[in-house]
């Protein structure tokens, strides 16, 4: 006796019914609706539909990544100018704190267009000189550039009356070898500055103003004003004070 067998129930589209009833079959001896069930596939609507969603699943994926790509850069520009603003408060700071008078020649002097300072330097092997240093608002091909000049390392007092007069002029009209020691620091609309002096803050005055007893204020307000497109704009304020201004406690 051979093995038993077991049929499942499928019944294939070639296979002939039993019992013989054959005259159900079609004249391929098929069984109906075979033939219609592989011939079954997708419509043209339906591919248009799929075709359309998909065409509006990029677009708006394209959507999303250009503003993602905007959002960036936007944010790399801004990180950008606060670097720059930055490295621009620093450097008016260490100016600033490094001002002074050397004998009569005065460390500070305002004449409502350029800063000119008298500040510690050094020469080419370390030793101790003066440097004038002059902070002005000037245009320039991309617009108006807050702009820092400086002289060489100054050895006498005709060397530095020479440069005092020199970063007058540059703040003027520059000329191309003045221009050379200056440096655009960053794009500005405008600038004020504000002196405190007998506890309370007034408008900048020249060196003859401040006098040789006190040739520096107590303090110095800076406010620039930054202009739209820069990754910053708005009004930045920075206080100076002066290291040994003390503060007169009441009794």
């Amino acid at each position: 006796m051979g093995p038993p067998s077991f049929s499942l129930g499928f019944a294939s589209c070639n296979a002939a019914p039993r019992g013989g009833a054959s005259a159900a079959f079609g004249a391929a001896g098929r069984r109906p609706g075979c033939q219609a069930r592989r011939a079954r596939g997708f419509t043209l609507v339906e591919l248009l539909v799929a075709l359309a969603v998909m065409a509006l699943l990029a677009l708006v994926s394209w959507r999303g990544l250009e503003a993602m790509a905007r959002a960036q850069s936007g944010h790399r520009e801004r990180d950008d100018a606060v670097l720059v603003l930055q490295t621009a408060m620093a450097q008016w700071t260490a100016d600033l704190d490094a001002a002074t008078a050397f004998g009569t020649l005065p460390a500070m002097d305002w004449d409502g267009r350029v800063l000119r300072l008298t500040r510690r330097s050094s020469d080419g092997t370390g030793l101790p000189a003066a440097a004038v240093v002059a902070w002005t608002l000037r245009p320039s091909a991309e617009g108006l550039r807050w702009m820092r000049w400086q002289s060489p390392p100054l050895a006498t007092q005709d060397q530095w009356q020479q440069a005092w007069q020199l970063a007058a002029n540059w703040a003027q009209d520059g000329t191309r070898e003045v221009d050379a020691a200056a440096v655009a620091v960053l794009p500005l609309a405008g600038w004020t500055l504000a002196y405190f002096r007998n506890n309370t803050w007034t408008q900048p005055v020249g060196a003859a103003a401040l006098g040789l007893n006190t040739p520096l204020p107590d303090g110095v307000r800076l406010v620039l004003d930054l202009p739209p497109g820069a990754g910053l704009i708005g009004q930045v304020s920075r206080d100076w004070v002066r290291p040994t201004f003390t503060v007169q406690r009441g009794s």
